[in-house]
């Protein structure tokens, strides 16, 4: 399932980043790898703020949608 749709405050690991690759690239640079952790923080009007690699990343919801968990 998509990031969106995980729940605030669990942990869920990734299990594929998609899009384009330049979009892929993108997402690792910030920590966004198949088989990291990402904690959902809080969900402003679709855009996420997550916890990923001890750092709190803001992701709009485009992008959100090609993290999968």
């Amino acid at each position: 399932m998509p990031l969106t749709m995980a729940t605030t405050g669990e942990e869920n690991i990734i299990r594929k980043v998609g899009g384009n690759p330049e979009t892929r690239k993108f997402l690792e640079s910030l920590g966004f790898v198949a088989g990291g952790a990402v904690t959902v923080i809080s969900e402003i009007s679709g855009n996420l703020i997550v916890n990923v690699k001890d750092s709190r990343v803001a992701v709009s919801r485009e992008m959100a949608v090609k993290i999968m968990i």
